[in-house]
């Protein structure tokens, strides 16, 4: 049985954060602008104040519907044009089944326009989760095991983020998700106002021995910083760290990975397998974490395999969004032999867990993989409500 595509739209949700920004708010010298945007001072990154997604919505003929869903944290609208104006317009007619076909059509089309990376990719990331969604409901399935098969229906979770206004605070805030059976935690070198390695020593002191912590660094780093901070990090024995140069510094990651006594993990702002490729020939990269919210089901499953070719780790990424992208990421998560964790973003998962249908369950530091067809997640009645097309 085949089917064909009838129409392809994007919304965009935002959902208001009562308390705060995600990662905290504006500290002394930041300060939104009238857009609702505001800059870090310690990463130079833009972030808004309002929890922002964009959904694509793909329909076949026969009534079937596929759901996808990609950032739309900044600028949601550039994300929506590419999938309304350009996207759409080559899709109406084919067969969803063609989703990897289609994928390669779509990254192919854009090559003048940036098709590697950014907005161009993230519209393409929203469309092919939607389209593997489909397939998954016509075969009556989840995308595992389109994929080849699930081995397992628990994915490792890792509690990321550490609030909390002093690192006492911090660290009784990661003793609460240890006595929840979480034993991998991961703190923000932007809250860590002594520096990271006092974070370290803090955080190991309070959760003992055996849990793993690691620190994101935000990309501040250059390749020697790197190497020098992971040394004075080893006594208080760091699972890994995060993001530690500019993503654009391939040559200074490679370095830093190849001298590093702390395995180093990088990959949230990477789109496909090429973006992949460049770093493991740069040097031994530790961890691979892709974002599906940035890559689709089709390149994140591609990276996961090039990765276990390459014999590396894989920590799948995951941040704001309804959940509908993070459910798409167990689904691939669940097929990939090297995967050690994922990411848990506690305050965005709770926060947003009324936009989607089907609850995605967190369990004792493992995520409960949905074994519904598709990826399992749908926009509930108030996701619905407060789309804005």
């Amino acid at each position: 049985m085949t089917s064909r595509i009838k129409s392809v739209e994007s919304f965009t949700i935002q959902i208001d954060r009562q308390d705060e920004p995600y990662l905290g708010g504006p500290k002394n010298g930041e300060s939104a602008n009238e857009a609702g945007y505001f800059v870090r001072a310690e990463n130079r990154t833009v972030y808004p104040t309002k929890d922002r997604t964009v959904l694509c919505r793909i329909e076949t003929v026969d009534g079937t519907v596929g759901w996808g869903e990609t950032y739309g944290i900044v600028a949601p609208g550039a994300v929506r044009a590419i999938i309304d104006d350009l996207l759409s317009t080559f899709l109406i007619g084919r067969d969803p089944f063609d989703v990897a076909v289609i994928y390669e059509d779509l990254y192919d089309l854009q090559r003048v326009r940036g098709q590697h990376s950014g907005y161009t990719h993230d519209a393409l990331a929203a469309v092919d989760i939607a389209l593997w969604d489909i397939c998954g409901k016509l075969r009556n399935a989840p995308i595992a095991k389109l994929l080849g098969g699930a081995r397992r229906t628990e994915v490792p979770a890792y509690v990321s983020g550490l609030p909390g206004e002093t690192l006492a605070d911090r660290a009784k805030f990661a003793v609460s998700w240890l006595d929840r059976g979480f034993t991998q935690f991961k703190f923000a070198s932007p809250h860590a106002e002594s520096g990271v390695v006092e974070e370290f020593r803090v955080l190991r002191e309070a959760l003992g021995p055996k849990p793993m912590i690691a620190a994101d660094l935000h990309w501040t780093l250059t390749d020697v910083e790197t190497v020098a901070l992971a040394h004075k990090c080893l006594p208080y024995d760091p699972w890994f760290l995060e993001a530690v140069c500019k993503p654009e510094d391939i040559e200074g990651i490679g370095r830093a990975a190849e001298h590093s006594p702390v395995p180093i993990a990088a990959g949230e702002e990477w789109r496909n397998v090429f973006d992949l490729r460049a770093r493991l020939e740069a040097g031994p990269l530790a961890i691979v974490q892709p974002e599906m919210g940035h890559t689709g089901i089709t390149a994140f499953h591609r990276m996961g395999l090039l990765a276990q070719a390459h014999h590396r780790q894989i920590i799948p990424h995951a941040t704001i969004g309804t959940g509908i992208f993070l459910a798409a990421s167990l689904q691939v998560s669940a097929t990939l032999q090297n995967l050690r964790g994922h990411e848990f973003q506690h305050s965005v998962m709770a926060r947003n867990a009324p936009y989607v249908e089907t609850a995605l369950e967190v369990r004792e530091g493992k995520y409960l993989v949905p074994d519904k067809p598709g990826h399992g997640a749908e926009p509930s009645a108030r996701a619905l409500a407060t789309m804005v097309k």
